[in-house]
């Protein structure tokens, strides 16, 4: 993935690369004429030596394809992906502490950045995604992520069922988010170390990831509503297991 590179948009998902990676900022295009918070980005950009240039509206519309972009664009190098020596370490550090969100199969950006902020705001330390079939790190999913894709590591396994087999074989207690699931979150163990796993959009965990969790649960519905959004899905599981620990 060496000399990739995205374009990030909004105020705050600037921001973030610039407070956490300014070094890969390689430009920025900002509106014309900019004032208040967007002014100080453009100065602190220029401060810190990135070449900014000043455009019109519709120019940053058409590279944001319509897109919430609050008038600044940036070209930046992306991130190394996570690698499985730094996901094996991470999992060996943080112990018994060690909690993971594990999705299957999300495709679409804008639900991958919003389980990205979620799990941020969880204190979740890292997110397992397989590495075909799942959405990239786009510049949409970094936007809808505001900043998270900053501070949630995200690891692309090259088979997640593997990598499950690994987690439990280093003690990690892995929780299957199942439609079918006999038990509720509500009554299931979700105390770390713990990985907690959904299923993609209308699809649910593939069989090979149902047969390697510890447990299944299922998130208890008022209505009839045949499932929720991935992203709804994963705050409802990620909180439960945060009450928990509190």
């Amino acid at each position: 993935m060496a000399g990739r590179h995205e374009n990030v948009y909004g105020l705050h998902a600037v921001r973030s690369v610039l407070e956490r990676r300014p070094e890969t900022i390689v430009a920025a295009k900002i509106l014309r004429e900019p004032g208040g918070k967007l002014g100080e980005l453009a100065r602190e950009l220029t401060r810190r030596g990135v070449i900014v240039q000043h455009v019109h509206r519709a120019e940053l519309d058409r590279m944001t394809e319509g897109g919430v972009h609050q008038g600044v664009v940036a070209e930046v190098r992306a991130a190394p992906e996570f690698t499985i020596d730094a996901f094996e370490a991470l999992v060996l550090e943080r112990g018994r502490a060690l909690r993971l969100l594990v999705l299957d199969g999300v495709e679409d950006p804008r639900n991958l950045g919003a389980c990205l902020r979620t799990a941020d705001a969880a204190g979740i330390d890292a997110v397992v995604v397989p590495r075909d079939h799942s959405a990239k790190l786009t510049a949409v999913a970094m936007k809808t992520a505001t900043g998270a894709t900053e501070t949630v590591p995200v690891f692309r396994a090259p088979n997640l069922a593997r990598t499950l087999a690994w987690l439990k074989e280093a003690g990690v207690w892995v929780v299957g988010a199942d439609a079918e699931a006999d038990q509720t979150l509500y009554a299931a163990k979700l105390a770390p170390p713990v990985a907690m796993a959904l299923g993609g959009e209308g699809r649910g965990l593939s069989r090979s990831l149902v047969d390697r969790c510890d447990t299944r649960v299922t998130i208890p519905m008022a209505a009839p509503v045949e499932s929720l959004n991935v992203a709804a899905a994963a705050a409802i599981l990620v909180y439960a297991a945060r009450r928990q620990r509190l």
